[in-house]
């Protein structure tokens, strides 16, 4: 095949979290791109086309498209572009998109896609239609195996999510390959914390479409001013000190003594502690949260 005008090797997809399954991928990209002599390109989209196709889709984040951006770029790709997904690019087919977007645009020679990956406008054709399309336009069009070890059977965006919505914390660890984090605002709270001598930074999250785990009390690491700290985390309802029905954020940061009202902080997920749980009285409260703390100094590596 004739590769003279075309410089890149591709592929496509909207890469929520840069999960183990997006990263196998990524790496079939950059061995296929340098066995052809061509250079590796990420075309990934800067929102949902669920946002775009659905009024009332919601998305629910494992990356902000910051966030994507830069475990993107920790891969060594010689390109990676960002496309906004409109109503005009839903609506051309997978052909329109293959020949003016990948081929004329972008310059692309080879198109590997993903296994379960489709495109075009109804998504009306598959892995078959695209290698056509590829002929008669000029790309060659190839498929990856998928994705999976011995111990991860389904890797997914959809099952990192429940599993952080379990509290599963290890298993979205493994399946995306590092900690899943959010962002924080630190908002003034109700200073119980403070009297019983567990000072708390109540948190609200800067970007409201990411996920938040399930409830519970997490052992968590935050960077403040890009500096770790150990810390835990309460994600609940507040049932012990009965305030209202709203779900809240609270950290514990050990030994730590900052001011850090209206400052950000990142939330990096390294274990869940324990369930939410009321309790009778503040004194047994305290006593669970020095266990929670020593529970923190043992597991930390």
């Amino acid at each position: 095949m004739n590769h003279t005008t075309q410089k890149y090797a591709a592929t496509i997809g909207l890469f929520d979290g840069v999960h183990a399954g997006h990263r196998y991928l990524i790496d079939s990209l950059k061995k296929e791109a340098e066995k052809h002599g061509l250079k590796s390109m990420v075309l990934t989209f800067n929102n949902n086309p669920k946002q775009v196709l659905r009024t009332n889709f919601k998305p629910q984040l494992l990356t902000t498209p910051a966030e994507k951006r830069v475990q993107l770029q920790s891969l060594q790709l010689d390109s990676i572009v960002e496309l906004d997904f409109t109503k005009e690019m839903a609506a051309l087919s997978a052909f329109d998109f293959i020949r003016q977007v990948l081929y004329d645009r972008l310059q692309v020679g080879l198109l590997l896609v993903g296994y379960d990956h489709r495109f075009g406008k109804d998504r009306a054709d598959g892995f078959p239609e695209y290698v056509a399309y590829g002929k008669q336009i000029g790309i060659e069009v190839i498929k990856t195996t998928r994705f999976s070890t011995p111990t991860l059977k389904q890797i997914s965006s959809s099952a990192i999510r429940t599993a952080l919505a379990n509290g599963n914390i290890e298993q979205a660890t493994t399946l995306l390959s590092y900690p899943y984090s959010f962002e924080g605002e630190v908002i003034s709270g109700y200073q119980v914390g403070r009297k019983i001598g567990f000072a708390t930074a109540n948190l609200k999250p800067v970007h409201p479409d990411k996920i938040i785990p399930g409830l519970g009390v997490y052992m968590v690491e935050i960077f403040w001013q890009n500096r770790p700290y150990k810390a835990m985390m309460n994600i609940g309802r507040r049932p012990t000190i009965d305030n209202d029905k709203n779900i809240s954020l609270e950290v514990h940061i050990l030994d730590f003594q900052e001011d850090i009202y209206g400052q950000n902080l990142k939330v990096s997920f390294l274990k869940k502690i324990r369930d939410e749980k009321k309790f009778n009285a503040v004194e047994d409260l305290v006593e669970q949260l020095k266990k929670d703390r020593a529970f923190v100094v043992q597991n930390w590596d």
